[in-house]
Formats: C-alpha cells, structure tokens, sequence
C-alpha cells in the first residue's frame, strides 16, 4: 500500500494540509465576537445569550480568578453539565492562562478527591446541587477555593428536574453559607471587570486541558493537551466539515463538554464557527426531540446510543429531524443499519469517527458528501498520519495484517501529567499507539477489530475494569472479582462483575449494587453479576477477562440461535 493512501480519498475542498494559526483558545471566542456580536451564541433551554455577552462574562470571570491569585499554569477544576456558567468558566480560565481540568459531575467522593489530588486543582466550580460532594471529596486535598453556581441562574422559569441529582426543596438550595472558600459564581461575575486579560501563552508549549482518562493498570490519568492541540483537531473538524457556513450552523448540545468528543466538535468548533450552541445539561430523549422540533439544530455529533434511541422515538414523526445536516458519531461503533436508518428520517449525513483523549481526540473520519466504507472508521484528517504496526517494535505489519493503530498529528498531547513513565509507553517518535487492534486497506480506510486495553464503553462512556473491581475487592466477602464489558442492545456494552465469594459467603447483586453506589459514578457501576466458583486464569495466575467476554459471547449467541 502506498504510504498515505487516504488522501486520494479526499475530496477536492479537503487541503491535505493546512497552517494552523498560532493562537490560544480563546482567540476563538474572540473573534466570534468581533465578527458577529449580536448572533446567539448560546440557546440554555430558552435563555439566549449573545457572542458579546459570552465574552464580557468570561473576561468577568477571568478577572475574578486573577483576584483569587490564580496565575498561569494554575489548575481551576469545572465540574459542571453542558450550560452557560461552563462555557464562561472555561473560556475564562483559559483567558488567565491557567490549564482547565474537566471534572464529570457524576463523580463519586473517591474519583473526585483522586483527580483533584492529582491535578492539584486550586479552584473548583461546580453546581450547589454538588456541593456537599465536593466538599466532602476536598477533605484531605488542600484546594483553595470552590466556587458554587446554580442552573436557575440561567434558567428564563423555575428549576425543573433537568439533571440527575435528587434535589431537596430549592429554598434549601439557597441557603449556602458562602465563606472565603466558598464563593458565588453569580457574585463574582457582577463585581469583576470585562475588561480584556493580557497573559501571554505560547500554544505550542502551555497547557490549555487536563483531560483525566483512565487505563487498565490503574487510576485515571490526565492527558496534557496544549492550546495548540486543541486548535489543529478543531481546524482539522472544520475542514472535514467545508459545507457548514459560518454564522448559521446550530449545534446540538447533548454531548458533555467535560468529554474531549463534545468540547472539540461541539464547544471548540461551535465557537470557532460563530455557530448557535442548543444546550441541555444531560440527554433525556423526549427532551432531546423536544429542542429538535422547535430549535431546529443543524449539526448533532454523539454517540450511537444517541440516534438509536432518537430513531426508536422518532419513527412516525415525520419532519422533526429534518433540519440535521451533518452528524458524526463517535466513542463506540456505529451499527450500519443504525446509520442507514437515521439518515432516512433525517435526510442528513451521518458518519463514523474515531479518536481518543490523547488526541484530543479526532484522528479518522469517513467522508461526509464523499466516498465512505461501512464498518469503518475513515481515514486520516488533515496532516494526520496512521499505520498499523507491532507495538513492541513499531514496525508495519504486512498488508491486511491485524497490528496496533498509531497516530501522528499536530492534535496529538504531549503526555500524561507528572507520568513520564507511562507517557514514555504510549509516545515513541512523536507516534502515539493507541491500544486499539485495526486493519488498514489499500484506500488507508481502517478498522477497528479489538482493544489492546480492557476498556468498556457503554453509552458513550468509558468504564475500566481495573477501576471498578478495586471497589468490589474492597469487599470483605468476595475472594475474587473480573469486570469486562458484554454485550447490550442500547448502551453498545454495559458491565458486568464476575464474583468469587469466600467460603460460606453469601452475597446479592443488589448488596454489591449499594456497596458500589457511593465509590462509583451511577455509569460504572456493574449492571450484571455472576457468581462463580472460580475464574479462568494463566498459568501466571492472571484472570483472563477475555475468556469470559468470550464464553459470554457464546451464550448469548447460542440464546439467540435457540430462540
């Protein structure tokens, strides 16, 4: 195969390379706002704010930080859904010059106090509905300050359920006792200045993003991802996408910003297009085709359980998807009766991506008006370069011949943050290796067939086995636990724990349920349970995980068979 094969695939408006501006992020903001001031630049359930408001309160909220002492290279932690507030703090805190760290607000106490503790995060902002979690998450982690904000801030009515908390009555949500650690974003904001912030970054060197992955060896890491890098994979979207028009695209909102797939497509190219962001703090369907009918969004990247579960609830409703444009989806594998289906109701363009956090994270691409291969994840984005090779000696593998994906490109991260160690496993000669099984054909389209790595991704989300068998070992009745990823008609996968109990142990699924409940987001914790006398292991001793997703794969298979 010749090398770059891909780029006879492209089409003719797709440069194979392009000069990336040398600009921090939030030149992105900028020029919005210079360029189409009045346009929405945000539409949160009803409240509409402009390209002009966004900017003054995200140099507001600059000033602010800069007035707690927070300085260049700090790390201000935003743990909060998809809303305004998340957009002025990021762009805010990359104003000062300080490193974002995306916290998911669905974080227990123990995963939030790990990546605080490792980023050494010295502001968080967060919901007053997460509050008391985060307090308690900041015990032991010497954090300076928490700066609380509220979704009725930026709510035209009254505070429905809208994110998935349980909630008291919202007088008592009112009542928190802001101190000098405990501070009002609101407050901040109506007593900071907007005038401009002048911190000089260099984006090829300073960090913009912390964005914490995990792994199948231990606790999540943060991924160091500088201005740069999130510019290129930015421009490199915005080039894939040459027929979205600058000031008119509306972007549906449902994936998290505090995921890297939903802050580049979404947030970053959103912005950087003059585009209206449709924002919802979390995807519930009915509210999903809700802002879709009368909102009317033109680009909605997500994830495959997304538009399964949009079709399932849209058949029969002729005309409500037809405004959508272009779809991309990502974090799991497209089923291709899903994505002819979608297109049928939408009219719309939806393709497969593929990317990861240390890429920040798009590298592949099918075409969107061009030639494209079902089953596969595309073909390099502009100055991107991908082989197959032998992870042990990064050497190609002949063609046709299963190795590991390794990526190449301006949007590729400079490491994992204080582990040089286990950057030093991943990144060899600029080459990043990405833990996933593939196969390149003589177009340069690739295919992933298998994940080096253990990672489940159910919904969207990925979950790692490591993670959540050192909860359920925690146990003091269970002698042995494997967790892997099986099967699931919605979710894509979904977890399941294999449970050696000690002798004369007696234990339920829903006893190990509330047992996982207060160490694991909702997400991770095990949907499935299986009790066993023994797990299959090596004559090393070390379960084999994919033993069991096999064995797994067999039953549900001959189920079916026998159905």
């Amino acid at each position: 195969m010749p090398d770059n094969a891909w780029l006879s695939q492209y089409p003719a408006e797709v440069p194979d390379s392009y000069s990336y501006p040398d600009i921090p992020i939030p030149r992105f903001l900028i020029d919005a706002a210079a360029r189409y001031p009045k346009t929405t630049a945000l539409d949160f359930l009803g409240k509409r704010m402009t390209y002009r408001a966004v900017l003054a309160a995200a140099r507001r909220f600059a000033n602010a930080l800069i007035g707690l002492g927070i300085r260049k290279g700090d790390r201000v932690a935003l743990m909060l859904p998809n809303c305004p507030q998340m957009i002025i703090a990021y762009y805010g805190t990359l104003m000062t010059g300080a490193i974002a760290v995306m916290t998911n607000p669905m974080y227990s106490k123990r995963e939030l106090e790990h990546q605080l503790r490792d980023s050494g995060a010295a502001v968080i902002v967060t919901l007053d509905q997460l509050l008391k979690r985060v307090e308690q998450a900041i015990e032991n982690v010497p954090l300076n300050r928490i700066i609380v904000t509220s979704i009725r801030d930026y709510l035209p009515f009254p505070l429905n359920v809208l994110f998935r908390i349980k909630q008291k009555k919202e007088s008592a949500l009112l009542k928190i006792s802001y101190d000098n650690r405990i501070l009002s974003f609101r407050r901040l904001l109506a007593e900071a200045s907007d005038a401009p912030i002048e911190v000089p970054i260099d984006p090829a060197t300073d960090l913009a993003l912390l964005q914490y992955t995990g792994g199948t060896t231990g606790l999540a890491k943060g991924v160091m991802l500088t201005h740069r890098n999130l510019v290129a994979n930015t421009i490199q979207c915005r080039l894939w996408f040459y027929k979205a028009q600058e000031g008119k695209e509306r972007y549906m909102c449902a994936l998290p910003f505090f995921h890297v797939f939903g802050l580049t497509t979404l947030l970053h190219l959103g912005v950087y297009t003059a585009g209206t962001l449709i924002l919802l703090p979390r995807f519930e369907i009915k509210q999903v085709l809700s802002t879709i009918r009368k909102k009317r969004p033109t680009i909605l990247p997500g994830a495959p359980t997304m538009y399964i579960a949009i079709i399932n609830h849209a058949e029969g409703k002729k005309g409500w998807l037809s405004s959508i444009r272009i779809c991309v989806s990502g974090a799991a594998p497209l089923p291709q009766q899903v994505q002819e289906k979608f297109e049928a109701l939408s009219g719309g363009k939806l393709i497969e991506g593929y990317g990861l956090t240390e890429a920040s994270p798009v590298t592949h691409v099918n075409n969107i008006w061009a030639r494209r291969k079902a089953g596969s994840i595309g073909i390099p984005v502009p100055d991107t370069e991908a082989r197959i090779v032998r992870p042990d000696t990064l050497e190609d593998v002949a063609p046709g011949e299963i190795g590991e994906l390794a990526v190449r490109g301006p949007q590729v991260m400079q490491g994992y943050w204080q582990k040089p160690g286990e950057t030093e496993k991943v990144l060899r000669d600029g080459w990043l290796l990405t833990g996933d099984l593939g196969t390149m054909d003589d177009d340069g389209f690739c295919y992933i067939l298998d994940r080096r790595k253990d990672l489940i991704i159910a919904g969207g989300y990925n979950i790692y086995p490591r993670e959540v068998e050192d909860v359920l070992y925690e146990h003091p009745l269970i002698a042995e636990v494997a967790v892997a990823g099986v099967v699931d008609a919605y979710r894509g996968e979904t977890v399941k724990a294999y449970i050696v109990l000690r002798e004369g142990a007696k234990l339920s699924p829903d006893e190990l349920r509330f047992w996982c409940k207060d160490k694991l987001a909702a997400y991770k914790i095990p949907k499935q349970f299986e009790f066993r006398e023994a797990l299959p292991k090596t004559m090393a001793g070390k379960v084999l995980r994919r033993k069991l997703v096999e064995e797994e794969n067999e039953r549900t298979s001959g189920s079916r068979e026998g159905s």
